[in-house]
């Protein structure tokens, strides 16, 4: 242990024992303290110091006679030296004295602007002096006095470097010799200081490289659901690892895939696991990095990549965002045809597969918006796979919250399953901020374990907004906002294809003054029926207040905004309509984004226009007949919902009694809802 002790001891004296590397800032800062030390010092490095005095003050010097001599140097000052007896003896020496350097070398300095005025000054301080001495004496002293010799000044020249122009030189050639280390610091590809960028690195790829140094420690246990998307990827993993089970059936791994879906469903999040899973060396990039403002960049960060993934294959690069250049070319009319965002995708589609071996090197991307991307990316040898990442079902949401929940202390009426019934639509990033928003509403309440109700809490607040019990509301206004909730209750609770109520409230959320939070079923079809239904359920508001008071307000916004989109796509898009016919004018491509006219004549669209209205009206008539037929139940519902301002399934069932329609469900369905939860808001 001492032997140990006494190898150690250098390093802790030492400190951490680093190597300082030079720095071009060391020059810059010698460079400004030698600017300082001669601005401070007046250019010079004698031991002289002076002091700048007035014609006043050396008038006064001269009448009392204690100048020794007067120098005047290059026709431009005067120096006037004291007497050493006079120096020390008079007080008002002792600025001069203080000075530094040697005493009888110090000086005063008076900058006068003409010689021949400095002479006449000089002659007549000098006479008064003369005058001043003759009083009270006698003829023939005061003849010896006006006879005596005066301090005449001396002329003197001196080639000082620095008056010369010597330091506007020294200033110039530092200068120039600070624009050299610059130059050099920005071309050289090995710049002093230690690190920093050269001009030739604009073209360099910003990869960021993760091999067995810095190993990624996400794994495929980390991804909870996405089993699909997971087997995808993992064969490809799984080939890096046994290439020879593969290549001895004369099989190839894929190229490229690309990783579609939705916002926060996992695709980077994947891309992580696979860099954990796969040991070999892993290069990640955003789309946005190849753009640069200056021409070429791109294509050669490009070229760059595919060099180094070449020299360390097999390994894997991936792409994140890659619609960020791998937008379909000739598309956007606002730009020429020398576009740098399609030099880059040019050069990207020749290293993914071009005339040249691209073995050993696969290729991972993610994208949200597929559509836009150019053909010729997607197309087998380049990108062979597309893995959609969808938005988790319910299972998969159960496995979510299973990976989210492990770091949250949890009460014991958390029910994971009903949570996950709870969250249809939601995507793994909005379950992981359900988690965390119920840990900090539980924090707030100063709670010790996180309850169901913080759970609840959390989705009203990530669906409906923040709760805004402060703002005022007049009685009229809540009069009609209960009214309006309670219509959209009402009608979806008698509909069949409806979904049913789950929570309702008239306390303002977010941008609503009301919000209500229903159970949409998980399907993958829609019929006729079920559209025309939800509208029905969705216009409810604006039928009750027209029943009830006989007039409309501004608070069925959202509601009419909802219904045109819906209605126009059951009529354009679904061909759900018999006068417009069998007919779709979607496009899935996106190339009519950048079109300014529609894909169908103007008499068309007054057609489609004239159905569409029709829709609505028919669905609003029929929501206005349920409320008739049920208006005792509607006005009950309403004043509880005044009074509780917060009601659920029960309260609604407690007025209307069960829904007929979900007995028959669970009758042709057989037991056990597939799942149902809470996604959205009506305002």
């Amino acid at each position: 242990m001492e032997n140990q002790k006494k190898q150690n001891a250098p390093l802790r004296k030492g400190g951490n024992n680093k190597k300082y590397r030079f720095s071009i800032y060391w020059i810059y800062g010698a460079f400004l303290l030698l600017f300082l030390y001669l601005q401070f010092t007046g250019g010079g490095f004698g031991g002289t110091r002076s002091v700048d005095t007035t014609w006043y003050e050396a008038a006064k010097m001269i009448k009392r006679g204690d100048v020794s001599k007067i120098l005047v140097v290059n026709q431009s000052f005067a120096e006037i030296y004291i007497k050493a007896d006079r120096m020390y003896a008079d007080p008002e020496y002792e600025e001069l004295r203080s000075a530094d350097g040697h005493s009888s070398n110090n000086h005063y300095v008076y900058k006068f602007l003409t010689l021949e005025g400095f002479q006449e000054n000089l002659s007549q301080a000098q006479m008064e002096a003369k005058v001043a001495d003759t009083v009270g004496k006698s003829p023939e002293q005061k003849q010896q006095i006006m006879d005596a010799p005066v301090v005449e000044p001396e002329p003197v020249v001196r080639k000082n470097f620095w008056d010369n122009g010597g330091f506007s030189m020294l200033l110039w050639i530092a200068f120039s010799i600070l624009m050299m280390v610059l130059i050099f610091r920005m071309f050289s590809r090995s710049p002093m200081g230690g690190g920093g960028s050269s001009v030739f690195s604009f073209g360099k790829s910003k990869a960021q490289l993760y091999d067995k140094d810095t190993r990624v420690n996400v794994t495929f246990k980390d991804v909870a659901g996405l089993d699909e998307a997971k087997e995808e990827v993992m064969e490809i993993v799984d080939f890096l690892k046994h290439p020879k089970r593969y290549t001895s059936l004369g099989g190839k791994i894929p190229k490229g895939a690309l990783l579609v879906g939705p916002p926060g469903t996992g695709k980077t999040l994947l891309a992580k696991a696979v860099a954990g899973e796969a040991q070999v060396p892993f290069f990640s990039m955003s789309g946005s990095d190849f753009v640069e403002m200056f021409v070429g960049v791109g294509a050669s960060r490009v070229r760059d990549l595919f060099r180094t993934a070449k020299e360390k294959a097999p390994c894997i690069i991936f792409i994140d965002e890659i619609d960020a250049i791998g937008r379909a070319r000739g598309k956007n009319a606002f730009t020429g045809a020398n576009d740098e965002r399609e030099n880059t995708l040019n050069q990207l589609l020749t290293e993914m597969d071009g005339f040249g071996s691209n073995s050993g090197v696969i290729i991972l991307a993610a994208t949200n918006r597929a559509e836009i991307l150019d053909k010729a990316l997607l197309r087998a040898g380049r990108f062979d796979r597309q893995i959609s990442v969808d938005l988790p079902e319910m299972e998969e949401r159960k496995a979510i919250f299973s990976v989210h929940l492990k770091p949250v202390k949890l009460a014991k009426d958390v029910d994971v399953d009903f949570l996950a019934k709870q969250t249809p639509g939601f995507s793994g990033a909005d379950i992981a901020n359900v988690c965390n928003e119920a840990a900090l509403i539980a924090a707030r309440r100063n709670k010790k374990e996180v309850e169901m109700k913080d759970f609840l809490d959390a989705v009203d607040r990530i669906v409906g907004g923040l709760e805004r019990r402060s703002k005022i509301i007049s009685p009229e206004e809540k009069k009609v906002i209960s009214y309006h909730e309670s219509g959209h209750a009402s009608v979806s609770w008698m509909l069949r294809y409806a979904n049913p109520l789950v929570k309702v409230t008239i306390v303002p959320r977010g941008k609503s003054l009301g919000a209500a939070w229903y159970l949409p079923e998980e399907r993958q079809i829609t019929t006729i029926e079920q559209m025309h239904d939800e509208m029905v359920a969705t216009l409810g508001g604006r039928a009750a207040e027209e029943v009830v008071f006989g007039k409309m307000s501004t608070g069925a916004l959202n509601d009419l905004e909802k219904v045109t989109k819906q209605a126009y796509a059951m009529v354009a898009y679904f061909g759900m309509n018999k006068e417009v016919g069998t007919l779709s004018y979607y496009d899935s491509t996106g190339e009519q984004e950048y079109s300014f006219g529609k894909p169908y004549s103007e008499k068309t669209s007054e057609l489609i226009d004239s159905e569409v209205r029709k829709m609505i009206e028919s669905a609003y008539e029929e929501a206005k007949a349920i409320l008739r037929d049920n208006r005792e139940k509607l006005d009950r519902l309403a004043a509880l919902l005044m009074e509780k301002e917060v009601m659920f399934r029960d309260d609604v069932e407690a007025v209307f009694g069960p829904r007929p329609f979900d007995e028959e469900k669970a009758g042709m369905e057989g037991p056990g809802p597939e799942e149902a939860s809470v996604p959205g808001s009506e305002a």
